[in-house]
C-alpha cells in the first residue's frame, strides 16, 4: 500500500478542521459527555485553533491519501511546540487518526513508518505520544509497534479531565 503524504498548509484550513473533527468524532463522541465534547472541538479544534497550530514552524500537519482518497492525517511537534516534554531529542506524535472507512487496512502503521522515517532524518532520538487510557485498542496498537509507557498526562475534554498514557518509541532499537 502506498501513501501519499501532503505537507498542510494554512490554505488547507477548512479541509483540516472537517477531517479533524470527522475522525476524533468518530473516536470518541460516543464515550463521553455531549456538552464536554462538543465545547472540546469548539476549541482545540476551531479554525481558529488550527490555523494557530498551522502557522507555528515546530508543528507539522500531514494530510494522507491512499490512491486519490484523503484517508486521515497526523500532527508532530518539535522542540518547544511539543505539549508535555519539550526535549529536543524527541517529536511528539500529537494527533493520528484514520478515517473509520480506511481502518484495519495498515494505513495507521503506514502512517508510523512515516513519522519514524521523519523523526530519523531530523535526527531525533524517540518519539513519544499521549493515549487516552480507556482507549485499549489503540494502546494495544502502539504496544504492538514497540511503545512503551512511561507515565501519564491529564488530558481535558471539555471540562471532563481524562488521563493519557505517555508512551515512546526509542528509535536507536529499531
Amino acid at each position: 500500500m502506498k501513501l501519499v503524504l501532503k505537507h498542510c498548509t494554512p490554505e488547507d484550513l477548512e479541509v483540516l478542521v472537517r477531517i479533524s473533527r470527522q475522525t476524533f468524532s468518530a473516536a470518541f463522541e460516543a464515550q463521553n459527555d455531549p456538552v464536554d465534547f462538543q465545547l472540546y472541538l469548539d476549541t482545540a479544534l476551531s479554525g481558529e485553533r488550527l490555523l494557530s497550530e498551522l502557522k507555528d514552524p515546530l508543528s507539522h500537519f500531514y494530510f494522507v491519501y491512499l490512491r486519490n482518497d484523503l484517508v486521515g492525517f497526523f500532527k508532530y511537534n518539535e522542540g518547544e511546540a511539543q505539549t508535555d516534554l519539550k526535549d529536543a531529542r524527541a517529536i511528539e506524535l500529537e494527533r493520528i487518526y484514520v478515517l473509520p472507512e480506511y481502518q484495519k487496512m495498515g494505513i495507521g502503521k503506514g502512517i508510523i513508518k512515516e513519522v519514524v522515517q521523519k523523526a530519523i532524518e531530523l535526527g531525533k532520538d524517540y518519539i513519544w505520544l499521549g493515549v487516552w487510557e480507556e482507549n485499549l485498542k489503540a494502546l494495544s496498537f502502539y504496544e504492538g509497534l514497540g511503545f512503551i509507557k512511561f507515565g501519564k498526562h491529564p488530558y481535558f475534554i471539555g471540562k471532563d479531565k481524562q488521563m493519557d498514557w505517555l508512551m515512546k518509541l526509542h528509535l536507536t532499537t529499531l
